[in-house]
């Protein structure tokens, strides 16, 4: 409540008179803060949770939608991308919006009756200065509109949407009461931040109100918010209107005061307060103080003080400021903005004096280069400027040659924008001329008088053309004249002037509605004819057989994908499917060989795998066939003999020998199983035994298992005995190369040079994996620091053309010469890779390097060549980022500053992902700050960056302070990055202060359209059939919806579907549409029943909705269908007794479930817990006792859980239970030595953090000598109040070692890195041996903390464990949907209706 009370003390103390007068030495104190600015931690303005002055906190409840409002929302995310690349593009290209284009988005926002809050802060930035053509009344009442209409319609308003709402007021120069403003927001539970108060501050300076502004700046001070460059700035202003311009000039002396410097903004403001004064003299010298302070003011703040000028009336001073204009890039969008504003505020001269300035376009197109004036001339026409004027200006446009024909461009714009006398005056100026005016002129102003029948405007046009002289033609009097007329007689009597045309124009009308109605039947019969053929196309698809459509689509759409479909098809269907269809499978396989489809070797093994599962081994020849030959021989055998079986072939070697056959394969096979051991000796010895047997394959293992090991020597005998066994045989290039790097690293160059020409000699060639292993075999020589050996190597593999140069392989000599610390000789390398192979390899490292030395002179010579090289703008994101990476953030502004530069995305994103990847925040931070005025710089994008590198380092403060800065610079983030943001807040348990906008599986599909498509095909029955299971899967409400449809048109599917869309409803607990569907499955499928799944997923729903006679009666049912119900279904059925009391049901399911014979893998103590439960709810704790303790007293015991009734007694608050529970527990223990129930009532209570409880057990019981084993099963000890109330209470536990590990993971997960450290001391000094996971996790932590590891890191090992295929990311779906999915991307309508064909044929089949 305090802040509350706070912000209400605040509108108070605003709103009486005001008392604090402003002193710029008390009020500005700040410390703690450095010369170029605040730090971001400065920035951030509180904790995001609770109640402070920081981002708004307001609870975003959540909000029940429909199917519709679901539907409508998935598409609202398409429609925001669109509005907002719009926008985007429109403001990057020009810097403006147009009023249309923003009216356009807000109505289709609106008509969709489902505004987001982005979408609303989207609309709200755009009514500000973004509308130069837009008088500043008009934009605020826009604003206003937009806020009521989207509030109206559900949008939800936070902090970011009054912000924007300010700034928008700001820019419009609206007059508002700060202290209503600020009760609104209180009204609406908003809290303001220190943007808010920022704007609130600006918005009592524009109006000379200091006192106002003060009060606000002592409650920032108040509350150590950080005062910005921003509030100075307005500073600056507010005093210059209140008529104290030597107090706004001393705020410059505040600011360094107070550690600030002061920027762009700050001088702006100071010129605009000497400009509104027409103080030229000041103005001169506040230039050339921002000169010498290194403060570069860019064009389009000159033109902001051009502006001022213009706006007080000192025109005399503008050709001043207009000489200083650099024209530097993006000068034109900015000058026009300009012009357009001043033309809005009834400044034509000025705007047609910045007008003159513009560059005259060089082009061979003389029309290009002629029409400069266009935009100034038509905003003239909308803005009702003076005729003389523009006539005025058409005439010098015209004498400047900076326009070809003015006049005639500004008479279209005034018949645009229908504005009837200045046309006419305008016609009247082409008659003087001697232009023509014809009558087709005249059409753009009767149109709108023809369509609302308004003869009144048609006869003052006809006046117009009367006083012109210009008689209308035939196609004027029949398309423009006579509708308006309700007929003849009335035209004529009208229009007495032209009476004799009438007839003549009647009969042409006729004419040309016989023509139009000969077009639109030759229209007609090219529909006709198009129809024709495509169902002439699908007919023939229809005709064919199954096998045929497969191979169709296999061919024509997912070739590539066959493989994967393969194994996705054998995925999804269930052992009992696979040797149902097994013949069918078999036909499959044998016609897709018949095409030529191939499969991988890999992508076999694992459908191999899915075969051998389903004891189907036959079918895994037909499999073997569809193997690519090139495969089989580059991977071996097919089905290769498995990993450690080295001794079998060794056997088998002997063997072969004895019987005098073949060795070559086996022994191969032996040599390529130890290699895989890495045991060379042994295979060394196979070699030596059976020398005459060896292959070249079994060569090639060798040579590289011996550079794998560093074995040069033997390496290299292996690679003579092989020369000299076949001079001719070539190794693959992996091998030679490997052989290289092993020569090289180990001085052997002659001899790595001999390889590299041997490889040219036999002509290996070479793939881009086999360039990727010689870069890191040239690297490996270059880590060393051997300059010419690595130059050596790089020119024989460049001049014996291995490989075409490019800047990865040209860079290990640049890399020899950086690791030599020789920054002169890499600058030189680098110079010469680009004389001699135009690559320029770690230009950036050389330039960091020469940065850090203060090399000024190969500084300049490297920037001078990549400037001839590459051009001056590479050169100069060269030196940013190299300023960037070096910490020198003020040169880097300077650069970045330059006038004509412009963002290259390419190059930012770049350095930004290197930032992340190295987690430089300061740097990217620095970047993102210093771009803010970049020209087309993607701010969102910048922002989205910095979010990434806060989530990567789970910085939420400093991903907070990011979104109150989005806000300050008026950003307009995208969806992605507004969920990013919310991702940061809500892992660090932050409240999120804006909607997040929500992220759905296929919210990109409109299944209106899908399904609309699919009732158009002439087999709607079965092309419904996948799209709806597909939908079930993901979108159930989507897909009951399909559904509800199809049946309403008469379309009846299979059982399957009906059985996927009743599963997915259950699933979610939608059980009145799960019956639903299946009543309208037993109207439409005869003899429809629920599958077993299904069934028990019906059972588990009716249980969790307290339905148990139902769900009793459905589990009856089920068995005597002969259906086994699942584990879960059993289980949930009978804790949904037990909580109801139903002993006697508990027992029926008992019974039945005995009578299956086979047992659905229920743990033993389901019935006997649940009962004891029942008996408990009936208040008959004695027979609960009664029947747990004959279970644990039994001779054939084995001891099981009964924790769940603990629990559940515990949850209930259940004392009396409790108490008899809990003897029981103790006299199992004391008298029986059965100490399983009092320990698992000890670790339940210490899991409910009972501890006290717990210590009473303990007291009791001696139930903690079985603790141990128990305590591995238990879930809980990832939270280290619950270990260390454990160990509490048993200091002397044995079992530490494994209570410890748990303990280091708690901490490490907490980011814990002191208490860590004391637990591995501790752990150290009781002798406990620290295990290597624990080791592991401690070792990240110090590294995650910039410490050193003060410890060996255990290595990390591979587990052997069961190799996987590697499948796209749509593995889990089944067959028929991952194929549909592919068919939502499809574009040919003839191939889309294939691809359904097929599916419905395989589905069939």
């Amino acid at each position: 409540m305090f802040f509350h009370a706070a912000t209400e003390n605040m509108a108070a103390l605003l709103r009486s008179s005001r008392l604090l007068k402003f002193s710029p030495s008390g009020l500005l104190q700040i410390t703690c803060t450095k010369r170029n600015g605040p730090t971001l931690g400065r920035l951030y303005s509180g904790a995001l949770s609770g109640r402070r002055t920081g981002v708004c906190a307001r609870q975003i409840g959540p909000v029940t939608e429909n199917a519709s409002s679901i539907a409508v929302r998935s598409k609202q995310a398409q429609q925001f991308d669109w509005a907002l690349t719009r926008l985007d593009s429109s403001v990057r290209r020009t810097g403006r919006i147009t009023k249309t284009l923003l009216q356009r988005i807000f109505h289709d926002i609106c008509r969709a009756g489902y505004p987001s809050g982005n979408q609303a802060l989207l609309l709200l930035r755009s009514c500000g200065s973004l509308l130069p053509e837009v008088p500043l009344e008009e934009r605020t009442e826009l604003a206003h509109r937009v806020w009521e209409k989207l509030k109206e319609l559900g949008a939800q308003y936070d902090v970011s949407h009054y912000n924007a709402l300010l700034k928008v007021y700001l820019q419009n120069e609206f007059k508002f009461s700060p202290t209503d403003f600020l009760a609104k927001m209180e009204a609406a539970n908003i809290q303001p931040n220190r943007v808010t108060y920022q704007r609130l501050i600006a918005a009592y300076c524009q109006n000379g109100d200091i006192e106002g502004a003060s009060t606000i700046l002592g409650f920032m001070k108040n509350k150590d918010l950080p005062i910005t460059e921003a509030v100075f700035s307005s500073l600056v202003t507010g005093h210059a209107r209140a008529g104290d311009i030597e107090s706004a000039k001393n705020i410059l002396s505040v600011m360094h005061g107070a550690g600030i410097e002061p920027g762009p903004d700050t001088y702006v403001s100071l010129l605009n307060a000497y400009a509104e004064k027409g103080d030229l003299e000041n103005m001169k010298k506040t230039l050339e103080a921002a000169e010498s302070a290194d403060c570069s003011l860019m064009d389009r703040d000159i033109m902001l003080v051009i502006f001022t000028l213009a706006k007080s009336k000192h025109q005399q001073h503008i050709p001043e400021m207009v000489e200083r204009l650099r024209h530097e890039r993006g000068y034109v969008p900015d000058a026009m903005n300009l012009c357009l504003s001043l033309i809005t505020q009834g400044q034509e001269d000025t705007a047609f004096h910045i007008l003159k300035t513009f560059p005259t376009l060089q082009s061979d197109n003389s029309s290009d280069s002629a029409n400069l004036g266009n935009f100034f001339l038509r905003h003239c026409i909308n803005m009702d400027t003076s005729l003389e004027k523009i006539i005025c200006f058409c005439k010098e446009l015209q004498e400047s040659n900076m326009h070809t024909s003015p006049l005639s461009f500004t008479l279209s714009c005034a018949l645009e924008a229908k504005k009837t006398g200045t046309s006419l005056e305008l016609m009247k100026l082409f008659k003087e001329e001697k232009l023509p005016v014809r009558p087709h002129f005249f059409w753009p102003l009767l149109t709108q008088h023809v369509k609302d029948k308004n003869i009144a405007g048609v006869v003052e046009v006809m006046k117009g053309m009367q006083a012109l002289d210009v008689s209308p033609d035939v196609e004027t009097l029949s398309n423009y004249i006579l509708p308006v007329f309700p007929s003849i007689d009335a035209a004529r009597q009208a229009l007495k002037v032209i009476h004799k045309s009438v007839p003549k124009a009647a009969s042409v009308s006729r004419k040309e509605t016989q023509s139009h109605t000969l077009q639109r039947l030759q229209k007609n019969s090219i529909n006709a004819q198009m129809a024709r053929v495509t169902d002439t196309v699908a007919n023939e698809m229809y005709s064919q057989d199954n096998g045929s459509l497969c191979m169709c689509i296999c061919v024509c759409v997912c070739a590539e994908a066959t493989a994967y479909f393969l194994y996705n098809l054998i995925d999804s269907m269930s052992e009992g499917q696979v040797r149902a269809q097994e013949d069918k499978l078999r036909k499959f396989f044998s016609q897709l060989q018949s095409k030529n489809i191939m499969i991988s070797v890999n992508l076999y093994r694992g459908i191999r795998n899915l075969l051998d599962s389903c004891h189907v081994p036959e079918l895994v020849k037909d499999v073997m066939a569809l193997v690519d030959p090139k495969e089989k021989v580059s991977n071996g055998p097919v089905s290769a003999t498995p990993r450690g079986k080295v001794l079998a072939l060794e056997n088998k070697l002997a063997e072969l020998k004895a019987e005098n056959k073949p060795l070559g394969l086996v022994l191969k096979q032996a040599i390529q199983a130890l290699s895989a051991e890495e045991n060379l000796q042994r295979a060394l010895e196979l070699k030596q035994q059976h020398e005459e047997e060896m292959t070249a394959g079994g060569y090639a293992i060798l040579i590289n298992l011996c550079c794998r090991q560093n074995n040069v020597e033997e390496a290299l005998n292996l690679k003579r005995e092989l020369s000299r066994k076949d001079s001719s045989v070539a190794l693959d290039a992996s091998k030679y190369l490997a052989l290289v790097k092993v020569l090289s690293v180990n001085g052997r160059m002659e001899e790595a040079v001999d390889i590299l020409k041997e490889m040219k000699e036999k002509d290996v060639p070479m793939n881009d994996t086999h360039m990727t292993t010689l870069f890191h075999a040239l690297n490996a020589v270059a880590a060393g620091g051997d300059i010419p050996s690595i130059r050596r190597l790089q020119d024989t593999v460049f001049t014996l053309g291995l490989v075409k140069p490019t800047a990865n392989l040209c860079s290990p000599v640049v890399t020899a010469y950086l690791v030599s610390k020789d920054v002169s000789g890499a600058l030189e390398a680098a110079l010469e890779c680009q004389k001699r192979y135009n690559h320029l390899p770690r230009i950036h490292d050389i330039i960091v390097a020469l940065v850090e030395k203060g090399e000024t002179e190969l500084l300049q010579k490297a920037m001078d060549f990549v400037s001839q090289e590459r051009g001056e703008m590479t050169m100069l994101y060269d030196l940013f980022f190299a300023f960037l990476q070096t910490g020198r953030y003020r040169e880097a502004r300077k650069i970045i500053e330059t006038p004509g530069l412009r963002a290259k995305p390419g190059r930012v994103q770049w350095y930004a992902e290197k930032c992340i990847l190295n987690n430089q925040v300061e740097a990217l931070e620095q970047m993102v700050d210093m771009t803010a005025k970049l020209f087309e710089c993607d701010r969102d994008e910048m922002y989205n960056y910095l979010l990434r590198l806060c989530k990567e380092t789970n910085n939420w403060q400093k991903a907070e302070a990011m979104w109150t800065k989005m806000q300050e610079e008026n950003v307009i983030p995208r969806e992605r990055t507004l969920r990013l943001l919310a991702d940061i807040l809500k892992s660090n348990g932050q409240e999120v202060p804006f909607e997040v906008p929500e992220i759905r599986l296929f919210q990109s599909i409109n299944t209106r359209i899908i399904l609309n498509s699919i009732f158009q095909l002439s087999q709607p029955i079965l092309s419904l059939t996948f799209p709806l299971s597909l939908f079930s899967c993901f979108l159930p409400a989507e897909a009951f919806g399909m559904l509800k449809e199809a049946d309403k048109k008469g379309v009846a599917l299979g059982p399957s579907p009906y059985d996927h869309l009743i599963r997915a409803l259950l699933a979610e607990g939608s059980m009145d549409e799960a019956m639903a569907v299946k009543d309208i499955a037993e109207t439409r499928v005869p003899g429809f029943k629920l599958t077993d799944i299904a069934s028990s997923l019906l059972i588990i729903t009716q249980s969790k909705k307290g339905q148990v006679k139902e769900a009793l009666e459905r589990l009856k049912s089920m068995l005597q269908l002969d259906h086994v119900p699942s584990h879960l279904a059993i289980t949930r059925l009978v804790q949904a007794l037990g909580s109801h009391g139903n002993v006697e049901g508990i027992q029926d399911v008992e019974s039945l479930i005995k009578s299956l014979g086979t047992s659905p893998n229920l743990s033993s103590m389901v019935f006997v817990n649940n009962t004891a439960l029942a008996h408990i709810k009936n208040d008959d704790v004695s027979s609960a006792v009664e029947l747990l303790e004959g279970i644990y007293t039994s001779p054939d015991s084995t001891n099981p859980s009964m924790s769940f009734v603990f629990r559940k007694v515990l949850e209930a608050g259940n004392d009396h239970a409790m108490d008899k529970l809990s003897a029981m527990a103790e006299r199992l223990a004391n008298h029986f030595a059965c100490y399983r129930p009092a320990s698992d009532l000890f670790l339940q209570l210490l899991d409910m953090d009972k501890v006290e409880d717990a210590k009473f057990m303990l007291a009791v019981s001696v139930c903690v000598c079985v603790l141990a084993h128990r305590l591995k099963a238990k879930t809980f000890w990832f939270e280290v109040g619950k270990i260390k109330n454990l160990l509490s209470l048993i200091p002397d536990f044995a079992e530490k070692e494994l209570l410890y590990p748990y303990l280091m993971k708690c901490h490490v997960l907490d980011k814990d890195l002191p208490a860590a450290k004391a637990l591995h001391e501790q752990m150290q000094k009781e002798g406990i041996v620290v295990d290597e996971l624990s080791l592991k996790r401690l070792a990240v932590l110090y590294r995650e903390a910039g410490e050193t590891v003060p410890f060996p890191e255990p290595p990390v090992r591979q587990k052997n464990c069961r190799r996987k295929v590697a499948l796209p990311s749509f593995r889990r779906f089944s067959c028929e949907a991952f194929v549909y999915s592919t068919l939502l991307y499809i574009s040919n309508s003839d191939i889309k209706e294939k691809v359904v064909v097929f599916l419905s044929a395989l589905k069939h089949n």
